[in-house]
C-alpha cells in the first residue's frame, strides 16, 4: 500500500510538471486556461491604476478600457501580443493606426517590419494614435501605459468621451460581434467587478 501511494504521488507530481510546462510553452493551452479562469466580472488588479489614469486623461470610462483589453488580448495573456493580421501590443493596434494612416502601407494597416513605429516624431508627422505616456521618448504598443493611453485617446476621438461607446468600439474594430462582446464586459464591470491576480502571467512592459 505504501508503494502504491508513493507511485501515485510521483505520477501526480509528473502530471503537474507537464501541466505547468504545457501552460508556459503552449499559447493555446494558456489562452484556454485564462479564458476558463477569468470570469465575467474579473479584472487584474495591477492594471486598474493604468486604466484609470488613461481614462482620466481622455475622459472615457476606465471600465471601457478594461473591457477592450479583456477582449483584445485577455488582459495581455496572449503570447505573443501580435495577431495573425498584424495587430500589435496590449490593445492590438494596427501599425498604421498607431503611426498614422498617411504613412504608406497595407490596406489592413500593415507597415513594413523595419519601420520603427515607436518613433514619436514619425507618429506626430502622420497624426497617429500612438502615445508616449511614460515620457521616455518612445510610443510603444508593447508598453502597457502607452497602449492604454493610446486606446483611450482613440476611443475618445471616436465618440467614447461623449458617451457614444458602441460607435467608438465599432471604429476600433469594425465588427458588431466585437462591439457586443466588449459592451457585455463593460456592462458587467459597471455593475460590479472583482479584482484578481493572474497566475503565471506573461510578463511584458
Amino acid at each position: 500500500m505504501k508503494k502504491f501511494f508513493t507511485f501515485l504521488f510521483f505520477m501526480s507530481f509528473i502530471i503537474l510538471i507537464i501541466g505547468v510546462w504545457s501552460f508556459e510553452k503552449n499559447d493555446q493551452v494558456r489562452q484556454l486556461t485564462y479564458k476558463t479562469l477569468i470570469g465575467q466580472h474579473h479584472i487584474p488588479e495591477e492594471y486598474v491604476p493604468i486604466y484609470q489614469d488613461a481614462a482620466d486623461e481622455y475622459d472615457v470610462p476606465w471600465e471601457l478600457l478594461a473591457s477592450v483589453h479583456r477582449v483584445e488580448t485577455i488582459f495581455s495573456t496572449m503570447d505573443p501580443l501580435i495577431s495573425p493580421v498584424g495587430a500589435v501590443g496590449h490593445f492590438q493596434f494596427m501599425p498604421r493606426t498607431w503611426v498614422g494612416w498617411s504613412y504608406p502601407g497595407g490596406d489592413l494597416g500593415q507597415i513594413e517590419d523595419e519601420i520603427d513605429i515607436t518613433d514619436v516624431a514619425l507618429i506626430e508627422e502622420h497624426r497617429g494614435y500612438g502615445v508616449d505616456a511614460t515620457g521616455n521618448g518612445v510610443a510603444d504598443p508593447f508598453d502597457m501605459y502607452d497602449a492604454a493611453y493610446s486606446a483611450a485617446r482613440y476611443l475618445a476621438d471616436h465618440g467614447a468621451s461623449d458617451g457614444e461607446y458602441e460607435e467608438a468600439l465599432f471604429a476600433y474594430n469594425q465588427s458588431q460581434e466585437y462591439v457586443n462582446q466588449v459592451m457585455g464586459y463593460f456592462n458587467s464591470y459597471k455593475q460590479h467587478y472583482e479584482l484578481v491576480s493572474l497566475p503565471f502571467a506573461y510578463n511584458k512592459k
